[in-house]
Formats: C-alpha cells, sequence, structure tokens
C-alpha cells in the first residue's frame, strides 16, 4: 500500500453498509432510485418557490434553502456509495475522504441550526401574525440563513482539523460507508480523548442549541393554536407545523443517538443504519411530508404543470 507520508494511506478501504457482498447489488438500486427521488423532489421545491409568486413568504424562503442543503447534504454521500457498491472498488482516496468529512460535517451542523431557525419563524407566524412581515422580513431572512450555514462551517473547520491530525499509523480500514469524523476517530492509533470530548460538547451544543429553541417555540405555538376559536383555524396551524416537526424528528432522532453517546457505548452496525437514514432517507421523505400536507404547495406544482403543458401545446 502507498503512503502520502508516514502513517497516512493514500486511500482508504470503506467496508460499506453490510458484510454480505450479495447485497451490494439490491442496494446499488435502492440507493439510486432514493438519490433520483431526492434530486427531484428537493428541485421541485426549489423551482416552485422561486417561480410562483403566491410562495414568496419567509417559510418558503427557508424552505428553499433547507431543500438546497438537502441536495448538497445527499450528494456528498451518495455518488460515493453507488460507486462502492457498483463494482469491487471499495477505496477512496485519502484527500476525498477528508473532503467529504469536512463537507459532510458542515452541512449536518447547517442543517441542525436551520431546523431550529424554522421553528423559530413559525412561532412567529403563528404567535404574531400581524406582525410576522415586518419582523421576517428579507434581510432578516437572510441573516439567520447566513448564521446556520457560517455555524456549520466554523464547526466542521474545528472538529475536522482536530481530526485530520490525529496518526493513522497505517489503518487503511474504515468502518463505514463514507467518511465520518466518529468513524475517523476510531481508526486513529493515538490518544483521542481531546477528539472526543471536542465532538462531545459541540455535538450537545449545536443539537440541544437548536433542539431546546424547537421545543420552546412549539410549546408558545400550541398554546395559541389552543386559543383559536374554529377548527378549522387550529387544524390550518397544526397542518403548518406539523410537517416542520416530523423532519426534526426524523433528523435530530438519529444524530442524538450517534454523536452524544460514549463511542464504547455504540454499535456500529446500528451507526450506519441510522447515518443512512438521516443522511439518504430524510432528504429524500423531507419534499414529500412538506407538499403532501400542504395545499399551497400542492397548488403552486397544479399551476407550474398546468402552465408547461400549455407552453409545451403553443
Amino acid at each position: 500500500m502507498k503512503y502520502m507520508n508516514e502513517g497516512f494511506p493514500e486511500d482508504f478501504i470503506l467496508m460499506g453498509l453490510t458484510k454480505y457482498p450479495w447485497l451490494d447489488l439490491p442496494l446499488f438500486f435502492v440507493l439510486l432510485a432514493s438519490y433520483m427521488f431526492t434530486l427531484l423532489g428537493n428541485i421541485a421545491i426549489i423551482l416552485v418557490s422561486q417561480l410562483d409568486s403566491q410562495l414568496r413568504s419567509p417559510m418558503y424562503f427557508f424552505l428553499t434553502s433547507l431543500s438546497f442543503l438537502d441536495l448538497c447534504f445527499t450528494t456528498t454521500t451518495v455518488p460515493q456509495m453507488l460507486f462502492n457498491l457498483g463494482g469491487p472498488n471499495k477505496n477512496i482516496t485519502y484527500i476525498g475522504c477528508m473532503a467529504q468529512a469536512y463537507v459532510f460535517h458542515w452541512l449536518g451542523c447547517t442543517e441542525c441550526v436551520l431546523l431550529g431557525i424554522m421553528a423559530l419563524d413559525r412561532y412567529v407566524a403563528v404567535c404574531k401574525p400581524l406582525r410576522y412581515s415586518a419582523i421576517m422580513d428579507c434581510k432578516l431572512c437572510l441573516q439567520l440563513c447566513s448564521t446556520s450555514w457560517l455555524t456549520g462551517l466554523a464547526n466542521s473547520v474545528l472538529q475536522s482539523t482536530l481530526t485530520v491530525q490525529l496518526p493513522l499509523c497505517g489503518n487503511q480500514m474504515l468502518d463505514h460507508f463514507f467518511c465520518e469524523l466518529p468513524g475517523l476517530i476510531k481508526m486513529a492509533c493515538g490518544d483521542t480523548t481531546v477528539n472526543e470530548i471536542t465532538l462531545a460538547v459541540v455535538a450537545t451544543v449545536l443539537i440541544m442549541g437548536p433542539l431546546s429553541m424547537i421545543l420552546v417555540s412549539y410549546s408558545y405555538i400550541a398554546r395559541t393554536v389552543f386559543r383559536i376559536p374554529s377548527a378549522a383555524g387550529r387544524l390550518k396551524a397544526f397542518n403548518t407545523c406539523s410537517s416542520h416537526l416530523l423532519v426534526v424528528s426524523l433528523f435530530y432522532g438519529p444524530g442524538i443517538y450517534i454523536y452524544m453517546q460514549p463511542p464504547e457505548d455504540s454499535s456500529q452496525d446500528l451507526i450506519k443504519v441510522l447515518t443512512l437514514f438521516y443522511c439518504v432517507i430524510t432528504p429524500m421523505a423531507n419534499p414529500f411530508i412538506y407538499t403532501l400536507r400542504n395545499k399551497e404547495v400542492i397548488g403552486a406544482l397544479r399551476r407550474l404543470l398546468k402552465k408547461a403543458i400549455s407552453t409545451m401545446e403553443i
């Protein structure tokens, strides 16, 4: 095996999602299909939000940001997974692995913060509807969205840089299907105490901070919704917020288990399944969750389809 320098291999061997090679081909087609649905669903959300004048509220601005983030998030991992599943080559270059770790951690942290910001947006929309447009103006929305991206980037630079500096002593086998920080830390042959503590502390702040914001926001939202006199009004408010709550549950649940448990208490097979869930299944499900329960998005999709069909007929 070739080495870039002492202790650092030129490439890694990804052990994959399962130990059974005969599952590689079925998994390849399942992942390919899910990736296509992810691309189509999130691109559709972005196009509808940008092209339909009736979807120009802050909620759809943040939904567009989430869809773009999900596109980048899943593209960071799935193409490499498809390459490894589709042939005998299970390698990834050292440079590619480190780049994947940096970008994946950046996007994952960004989504944590963005979901918290979206809960704040729902709080203002439901609890302060008359001031919603004035409070959540274009400038504030851009600032909040930029904050989520910059926070994720700062955390990724810190965590990934600490991980890259760990000695590997020639270890080449990575027990994962892509390059993620907890898996890379386990490969190290030196003292990883600082890395594990830093990862746990920062993950706790970045997960529990936005999650606390979400819980507080929805406690106020619930109190306001129950005060709405009409059943139709309560149902509309519930439908608007329930989609976001479902997305939060799908994303935060696996993340809490993976990043907030001591490494020795975690099952690697379960970690792989949960990681697959939040980096593949959740980005694919988000567009369907938001569109199936949102009459405004469904109406906008119908209008765009009718417009496209009429243009083709001309």
